[in-house]
């Protein structure tokens, strides 16, 4: 047995990549102490060649999340774009997206996702930012091509008892500077994010901590006696309250939320990745933007354009995207073609769709229709200038 076999046989967490075949029903609990010198660094394996891999299939590999919520919305996200999975057969792990050549989605755990990009299994992949940084553990081959995909929407954070002698605990510095925390009793800690935990808490000054890796139902933890804090996902906060924990001041590791991420590697050198990716973040990126956006048409009496355009530009709420479109209205009186209404395009806010009413309004505005965006698109998307400058091309 190799050295690396034998290590994977006594450690099988450690690489978090690695699923070794155990005798069930045998359950492991891993523990570590992380101290204020050092802390052992993360072995990372990865099956295969990516090299080889990248030239062996000739079809790009999109990952998406196999199951859940995170699972639906993304394919609502991808269907809004018009970019709809079609799979022939629901329990198949491969299907395609029709309007993308060349390219074969297939579906996987979010971790799995991120370990498959970096042994070069998957090229793309759509996963919480929380995923990508636990198991993506700041790989330099990994990249994200877009941060923000409006789903997914949660914080890593720390969270305590609210009693006993946490009571007045309410910030990361001021557990750090508990003096209960020894090498004999260290400050435990549960949680499933056995990389990102540690980090955050060392680089906060937490010189003694014990981490035990647990699996749902992480609020319960300190109650039962086995942790004296979590780390674990939140959302709305009400399971933390219900369960007398607090979040602390400083306490968020990481806010999350669905990203597009890739393979650097596979940017690179897979032929066509780069301009399916230039296309799946320019539906993204016109999609995402027309969400929080209406357009509003109204008609407004007038001698002439620069006399509205006037009127217009002096409510703040009117001037739209880059300024709003003004064009004539002919209508026939006494059987003669006159122009005296001219039509006004804006773009609005959905915030502030009231308020521009109102306005139009206020100036001559009338017949005002109002109706939801699908797509606006920019000269080029933003990120994918940011994408390829990461890239160096």
């Amino acid at each position: 047995m190799s050295i690396m076999q034998t290590f994977l046989h006594q450690c099988p967490v450690a690489t978090g990549g690695f699923h070794q075949s155990l005798p069930s029903p045998t359950k492991f609990s891993v523990k570590f102490t992380v101290s204020c010198s050092s802390v052992a660094s993360p072995v990372t394996v990865v099956n295969g060649n990516a090299d080889n891999k990248s030239t062996e299939r000739s079809k790009t590999r999109l990952g998406l999340p196999s199951k859940g919520r995170m699972a639906a919305d993304t394919l609502d996200l991808l269907k809004d774009c018009q970019l709809s999975v079609m799979q022939t057969n629901p329990r198949q792990y491969v299907a395609d997206i029709p309007q993308l050549t060349n390219l074969e989605v297939w579906f996987q755990r979010p971790k799995d996702i991120v370990r498959k990009l970096v042994s070069g299994d998957l090229d793309l992949g759509i996963v919480g930012l929380d995923t990508f940084s636990e198991y993506g553990q700041g790989n330099e081959d990994l990249i994200i091509v877009h941060d923000a995909l409006a789903y997914g929407d949660c914080r890593l954070s720390l969270a305590i008892p609210k009693y006993g002698i946490f009571e007045s605990i309410n910030s990361v510095k001021e557990l750090a500077q508990m003096p209960q925390w020894t090498a004999e009793k260290p400050l435990r800690v549960a949680t499933g994010f056995t990389y990102l935990g540690p980090k955050f808490l060392k680089e906060n000054g937490l010189q003694h901590v014990t981490f035990s890796t647990a699996d749902g139902a992480l609020e319960a933890a300190p109650a039962m006696g086995i942790a004296d804090a979590i780390v674990d996902l939140v959302s709305s906060g009400t399971t933390l309250k219900e369960n007398n924990l607090k979040e602390i001041e400083g306490g968020v590791l990481l806010e999350s939320q669905a990203v597009l991420v890739a393979s650097k590697k596979s940017l690179i050198q897979r032929k066509g990745l780069l301009d399916i990716t230039h296309e799946i973040l320019e539906r993204f990126e016109a999609h995402l933007r027309a969400l929080d956006q209406f357009t509003v048409v109204a008609n407004m009496r007038g001698t002439n354009i620069d006399e509205v355009s006037e009127r217009i530009l002096s409510q703040p709420s009117l001037a739209g995207l880059q300024g709003p479109t003004i064009s004539p209205v002919f209508r026939k009186v006494n059987g003669v073609v006159i122009s005296d209404y001219y039509a006004i395009v804006i773009c609005v806010p959905k915030k502030s769709l009231y308020k521009c009413v109102q306005q139009l309004r206020a100036i001559g505005g009338s017949g005002v229709l109002v109706s939801p965006l699908t797509y606006i698109f920019d000269e080029e998307t933003p990120r994918w200038c940011e994408l390829l400058s990461k890239l160096g091309l």
